[in-house]
């Protein structure tokens, strides 16, 4: 349902104060003037503290500077036609006493008459004395339809008619205001950027974005999946689900996928996958500071994962890596948090489960064990994989990936079986370590390295899985239990 029929509905099923959460307030009034002329036949009278009421010369300066003279107004004017009042940033006057005991009282009195108020503002802060009486609903960014319709006006006024660039323009612009897109294309006509790199400009005003938050980073790779030993079983699931981002996948009737979870052991690629995907997918990628996100003032932390999930929906299409996110679970709970771990972690299941932005979310984890029972559950992610310790063929696989980055041309002269076959319960980048330490010693006694070298070098490296065995053996036994699948 879009947002115009969401608001029908409210109007239609008596909801008659409804509080409106959104940073545009031009694009909300002109929806609002819209479903207005619809349903009743006229234009919306508009409040704001500064002017009093515009819009409607009945009204027009009256109650300036005064929010409950703006109340009181709409109760004065009861045998006026006009159904509905949109009031402009009142959420920053709803907790003073008089606001909220008048809200209460107009409640009454607006079913009585059928007339409606509906509040805009840019935080969800409704005081508990009166939330039984309002209705709340966010404007969501604007879809692609609709950024698609602003880019042909645009492009009209500038008599350009091109309409595969509004096309690639609007996936591009997805994420942004109407009024940001606007102060865009005037920056992109103004500063004359040629019509090869328009596209890359508006990535950098996203990246602009990223960075304003502080908890997120965007992220640059050149990872590829073939640069992956194994995971044969992710890597086809990932391929399966790339399809599903086109437009012939929505109209098929395919939901956009959430996101999956790699759980494993530390050097097994779960980081090297999330980029991996990023560059394989063609999608910006950004990584969630998870350190970040919790601040010492009790509430900040909250405001600072809303933050994130705002963000990154802006960004969408996109991928969210979150790194050790297991982390949160050990490191930030504590008697003394004052329940913020278990808030943060609602919010986020809660978005996980009713996201509709493409925003693909990769989540790694080490120790299972400190993940709450909830995030394992169906329907958060797409899917759980576990990420095991290299088999002896992936180990060929992975020594081969390897020493081709380092040695494209000579790479075949290494006894690759043999070095796979020694170094079993290696991960991935233990493997990649013993090379990089032979690479060391053989430069340093000015020759080229060679296979003996890399023995030597596994040979001094004791694998986590020999020094952490306890921890790792349970790991696995639970990946194996047959309740997630094997990457």
């Amino acid at each position: 349902m879009n947002f115009e029929k969401q608001i029908k509905a409210l109007l239609l099923s008596n909801n008659f104060l409804i509080y409106i959460l959104t940073e545009e307030e031009e694009r909300l009034e002109y929806i609002l003037n819209n479903i207005s002329k619809k349903i009743f036949g006229h234009n919306i009278p508009t409040w704001n503290f500064i002017d009093g009421y515009t819009n409607n010369p009945n009204y027009l300066t009256l109650a300036k500077k005064n929010p409950l003279e703006a109340l009181e107004i709409i109760q004065k004017r009861e045998t006026e036609k006009t159904k509905i009042y949109f009031l402009k940033d009142f959420n920053l006057f709803i907790n003073d006493l008089s606001i909220n005991r008048k809200i209460k009282n107009l409640s009454i009195w607006l079913k009585k008459y059928n007339k409606y108020i509906i509040i805009s503002g840019t935080e969800k802060k409704i005081p508990d004395i009166i939330k039984e009486y309002v209705s709340y609903i966010k404007l969501p960014l604007p879809s692609k339809k609709e950024i698609n319709i602003e880019l042909k006006r645009i492009f009209k006024i500038l008599k350009i008619e091109e309409q595969s660039t509004i096309d690639s323009l609007s996936t591009a612009y997805q994420g942004f205001s109407i009024n940001k897109i606007r102060q865009s294309i005037s920056r992109i006509i103004t500063n004359k950027i040629l019509p090869t790199n328009i596209l890359e400009e508006i990535l950098q005003e996203k990246k602009q974005l990223v960075k304003q938050t502080e908890i997120l980073e965007f992220y640059n790779t050149n990872e590829k999946l073939q640069d992956i030993g194994g995971l044969e079983n992710l890597k086809k699931w990932l391929k399966i689900r790339y399809v599903t981002f086109s437009n012939q996948a929505s109209n098929y009737g395919i939901k956009t996928p959430k996101g999956i979870l790699l759980v494993g052991i530390q050097g097994t690629g779960k980081s090297l996958s999330a980029k991996a995907i990023a560059l394989e997918w063609n999608l910006p990628l950004i990584k969630l500071n998870i350190s970040k996100i919790f601040g010492g003032v009790l509430g900040e932390s909250e405001k600072k994962i809303q933050q994130m999930i705002d963000t990154t929906e802006k960004i969408a299409p996109c991928i969210l890596w979150i790194d050790e996110i297991d982390k949160i679970f050990k490191e930030y709970r504590n008697n003394n948090d004052s329940g913020t771990v278990n808030r943060v972690t609602n919010i986020f299941l809660t978005w996980l489960s009713e996201k509709k932005v493409n925003v693909f979310i990769v989540a790694t984890a080490n120790d299972v064990n400190n993940l709450p029972i909830e995030m394992l559950r169906k329907g958060r992610f797409d899917e759980i994989f576990f990420i095991d310790l290299p088999s002896f063929k992936e180990r060929i696989n992975i020594f081969k990936i390897h020493l081709q980055k380092v040695r494209p041309l000579t790479w075949q002269k290494y006894n690759i079986y043999y070095l796979s076959k020694i170094t079993k319960k290696f991960s991935g980048a233990e493997i990649e370590q013993s090379i990089i330490d032979a690479m060391y010693n053989a430069f340093y006694e000015k020759r080229e390295f060679v296979t003996k070298d890399i023995i030597k070098s596994a040979q001094d490296i004791i694998p986590l899985a020999k020094t952490n065995e306890s921890k790792i053996s349970k790991l696995r036994q639970w990946g194996y239990s047959g309740n997630i699948k094997i990457a």
